[in-house]
């Protein structure tokens, strides 16, 4: 294996800010991918732009999955580039991505089949029902293409090296955005296939980013091996991933779930609230792209520490984590002080809008440091071998704090008390999340120092 980072020797400050540098470059790239579809889909018009609203829950559903597995097969192989077990690395990888084309076969059958009656008990009118079955078709198709890669981009990441994953997810950006507007409109010679044409963009871009990540995987990392195990061994690497991949996978459901509880929420507050969401959500990805970054470089870090038995190096990195996370989000918090209505005119001009843009901006990113050390805290939980830690930490921050303190907010300060509520909620799931941490590590290290 080619050397990379080295994360159980090198300074702990200086590798997680080398690895964290370039997935922030990756994280915002995914975020314009998105917002590049959008852009041209919208372009078509509101039918067409309201049926690829409607498969977003599914997309969002299939996100969840592929970092789930991605998360899943990073912890463990770290685990095993820690311990330095070059041949336990070569399977673990060579299973996780069979594992992951097991799933896709399975994901393809199912979404193939109920693509009609799934978007018609979603409220899909039958013309939009008929664009959404030409680019779900497609999609499903190209499911694979999605899949693969997040999990081979994973194993790369449990290396230590972020830049090459970064690299690869900027190279589905360009393609994706060089073949949109061909394909949705026809230019030149392409065909004008529309809204189908957003999703074959999408796939081919994506197959690309299969292809270079087997690539690198093969070629440059030697991780993987055509050895055949019994399948008693490779049922025992899926039970390791899957173990720690379904909670993972669970949290990151909870995202779009989140969000969907706040729409229902402010949908109270009328169609200027509403609206102002929609260009939040759009300010949010970019803002929230380096902690999502800070987060996701973690897993590789603590997984291979635990491996090489270091414990002192996932405490220390733990903690520089949190502290560079708070850091970023008080960038952001400043930024967002002197810019708020210039960032909201950018998406809108109605004052109304702009008023409702510029206060959650102000208020909920105060916030942002302790969101993310809520984020770096599922990670680390999963790379401990954790997992159910894991899940309880998002769930906990939703359950406990996120809704009830929003509820009340809004009962007695309107939507400013919302907002002030999240951040509340942030900081409490942060705070209990940074000790319970430190806890769980100082058990880890009694149970290590009984077995010597």
């Amino acid at each position: 294996m080619k050397k990379n980072i080295n994360l159980t020797e090198n300074s702990v400050s200086r590798s997680i800010i080398e690895m964290t540098l370039p997935m922030m470059v990756g994280m915002i790239g995914m975020v314009a991918f998105n917002l590049v579809d959008t852009f041209f889909i919208a372009k078509l018009g509101t039918t067409a732009l309201a049926a690829m609203s409607f498969t977003l829950p599914v997309v969002m559903l299939q996100g969840a999955i592929s970092m789930g597995l991605g998360i899943g097969a990073s912890a463990i192989i770290s685990q095993a580039i820690g311990k330095k077990d070059l041949n336990l690395v070569k399977r673990l990888t060579t299973d996780a991505l069979i594992l992951s084309i097991s799933l896709v076969i399975l994901i393809m059958i199912i979404g193939l089949v109920t693509i009609d009656p799934l978007f018609t008990v979603l409220g899909a009118t039958k013309t939009q029902l008929i664009l959404i079955r030409k680019y779900m078709f497609i999609w499903y198709i190209g499911v694979p293409f999605v899949i693969i890669p997040m999990v081979g981009n994973n194993a790369i990441r449990a290396t230590g090296n972020t830049a090459i994953p970064s690299a690869i997810m900027l190279v589905a950006v360009l393609i994706n955005i060089i073949l949109d507007p061909l394909l949705i409109f026809g230019i030149g010679i392409f065909p004008e296939w529309g809204l189908q044409g957003a999703a074959i963009a999408t796939v081919i871009a994506r197959a690309v980013t299969l292809f270079v990540s087997l690539f690198f995987l093969h070629f440059k990392f030697n991780m993987l091996t055509i050895h055949i195990e019994a399948l008693a061994h490779t049922i025992n690497s899926w039970k390791r991933i899957i173990f720690i991949a379904i909670p993972a996978a669970l949290t990151q459901a909870l995202i779009p779930l989140s969000m969907g509880y706040l729409i229902k929420l402010i949908s109270t507050y009328g169609e200027n609230a509403v609206a102002a969401l929609g260009v939040i959500s759009r300010i949010e990805m970019f803002a929230l792209s380096p902690l999502m970054a800070l987060g996701s470089v973690i897993v590789p870090f603590v997984g291979q520490n635990l491996g090489a038995k270091k414990l002192d190096r996932i405490v220390e990195g733990v903690s520089f984590s949190n502290l560079f996370s708070m850091l970023l989000g008080g960038s952001v918090f400043l930024m967002f002080l002197v810019f708020n209505k210039q960032l909201a005119l950018i998406f809108v001009d109605k004052p109304e809008i702009v008023a409702i843009v510029s206060s959650y901006l102000v208020f909920v990113s105060i916030g942002y440091g302790f969101q993310g050390i809520t984020g770096i805290g599922a990670a680390t939980f999963s790379a401990l071998n954790k997992p159910l830690n894991a899940a309880a930490v998002n769930f906990s921050r939703l359950i406990l704090f996120y809704i009830p303190l929003t509820l009340l907010g809004s009962k007695f300060f309107g939507l400013k008390g919302i907002f002030a509520a999240i951040t509340l909620a942030s900081v409490l799931s942060g705070s209990i999340t940074i000790v319970w941490i430190k806890r769980s590590v100082i058990e880890i290290k009694n149970k290590i120092a009984l077995s010597k």
